[in-house]
């Protein structure tokens, strides 16, 4: 992956099961992180790399999102337009470069990454703590729709990672591992639940 490696300094580790949502921004991290490593870099370039590097698979950075990622951070000091291209009838680009704040703001947010250990809780669980009200076949149907779900995740990545990106490292089969192996730890325990239906009202 493009967004490369620097050296960060070492923080205690924090490590919570949070129901809190505003955790690490992951777009403002690869938008950073990019041009911190790639140089100055126009939108369109940005959420070409998003896509080689099929970041929505192993993260929350939706290629979609870079555009307006770009003009928040800009009016926060974090980037600035280094100059405008137009090459041919193509529309005219902005080019960005990252700032010294914005340097400033990819460590602490790398670090931030790597010491908070944020496991999120998933609604699911409060659904299934609050169902006992709720007719076994559908609630077997809500299952076997969200297993269907994430199998069909599960093809979609495996589809995709058939072939490997030109500058693909270890780091980064180690990310698509991870990504696998939480996948496949949730398709686990949704047929865990399925076969555990009728004996979800026992107490042990």
């Amino acid at each position: 992956m493009r967004i490369g490696r620097m050296a960060i300094s070492p923080r205690v580790l924090k490590c919570e099961y949070s129901c809190e949502t505003g955790a690490v921004n992951e777009t403002r991290l690869f938008v950073l992180a990019a041009l911190a490593k790639r140089g100055p870099m126009h939108g369109h370039q940005l959420r070409r790399d998003a896509r080689l590097d099929r970041a929505d698979l192993w993260s929350r950075v939706k290629p979609g999102s870079l555009y307006g990622a770009l003009h928040r951070m800009q009016d926060e000091g974090l980037i600035r337009p280094l100059r405008t291209e137009q090459p041919g009838s193509l529309p005219a680009r902005t080019i960005y470069e990252i700032t010294e704040e914005g340097r400033r703001e990819l460590r602490a947010l790398r670090d931030e990454a790597f010491t908070e250990v944020d496991i999120r809780p998933d609604p699911v669980d409060l659904a299934l703590a609050v169902g006992a009200d709720l007719d076994r076949e559908v609630l077997r149907g809500y299952l076997q729709d969200r297993i269907a779900a994430l199998r069909a995740r599960e093809s979609a990545m495996d589809h995709q990672l058939e072939r490997r990106w030109p500058d693909q490292t270890r780091a980064d089969d180690l990310i698509v591992e991870h990504a696998r192996m939480r996948l496949g730890a949730e398709i686990a325990w949704h047929e865990k639940v399925l076969g555990d239906l009728d004996k979800l009202d026992e107490r042990p």
